[in-house]
């Protein structure tokens, strides 16, 4: 059975692909200079800021264009600035930039690689105090620190190769489709996780950088209330879904509050 595998090029073929998206993604290992954890990325922080910069005006102009109003732009600013320099984020080579979206109906905020941070009105509406603000910020400066994106991107080539392998592997002549289908669909599942994983490991980083820097760390629960709130019940599975439900987020932020007051 196993000679048989062999002796066909497809399995060759698909075997090849599969070891060189392998070895490409472990070679690609390098340590968090904040955090001391070894990661698999496939950009250097330079790189990352490039990257960031050049995203940046495409995601405005996508967004609706940022907020006109200077004072709000000056609050995020301001807000988000403190964070970076009474924190880690400071020493960091990143160049952090705080953007406000005048998109109203959307409720999100997000980071580009480098330090580029997006906050949209239709969230910072709903948000009630300067640390809640300050909670926000302080997630997304996390997901930059902990190197997410380049992360991800790492992971993306590693599953897009996979994909690749596999679907040559089990290609059927008489639906080819539905086997690329298939094989799609098991690659964005395996991605899912890897969100969800660094949606805790950025509210840890909130949290931290909301002591450090004197806000009220609570304020990440009640982001999580709004959030939840916001929803509405409506929302698709956990697990097909790259963000934690906010209450299951709210559990361990509170597990990470405890465990940086005993500090």
């Amino acid at each position: 059975m196993l000679r048989r595998l062999l002796s066909n090029p497809r399995i060759l073929i698909a075997i090849l692909i599969a070891v060189i998206a392998v070895i490409s993604y472990f070679s690609k290992t390098e340590i968090n200079p904040v955090t001391g954890e070894k990661q698999r990325v496939n950009l250097t922080q330079e790189q990352e800021i490039v990257l960031g910069l050049q995203s940046a005006p495409q995601m405005i102009q996508q967004m609706g264009g940022e907020s006109r109003d200077p004072k709000i732009n000056a609050m995020v600013d301001r807000v988000g600035q403190k964070l970076v320099n009474n924190t880690e984020a400071g020493k960091t080579v990143y160049k952090f930039d705080f953007h406000v979206l005048a998109d109203t109906k959307t409720i999100n905020a997000f980071a580009l690689p480098g330090g580029q941070i997006f906050i949209t009105m239709g969230l910072l509406n709903l948000l009630k105090t300067e640390d809640e603000l300050a909670g926000v910020l302080g997630h997304e400066i996390g997901h930059v620190i902990g190197r997410h994106s380049a992360e991800q991107m790492a992971k993306d080539e590693l599953t897009q190769g996979l994909i690749s392998a596999t679907t040559i592997a089990t290609s059927d002549p008489n639906s080819p489709g539905m086997q690329s289908a298939i094989a799609q669909y098991v690659g964005s599942v395996i991605n899912m996780k890897y969100g969800r994983e660094d949606e805790i490991e950025a509210d840890r980083f909130g949290v931290k950088y909301l002591f450090e820097t004197g806000y009220k760390p609570e304020a990440q629960i009640e982001v999580m209330e709004i959030l939840e709130e916001a929803s509405g019940g409506q929302r698709q599975p956990e697990f097909l879904s790259t963000h934690p439900y906010p209450e299951n987020r709210i559990q361990e932020i509170k597990k990470y509050i405890q465990e940086y007051r005993k500090k």
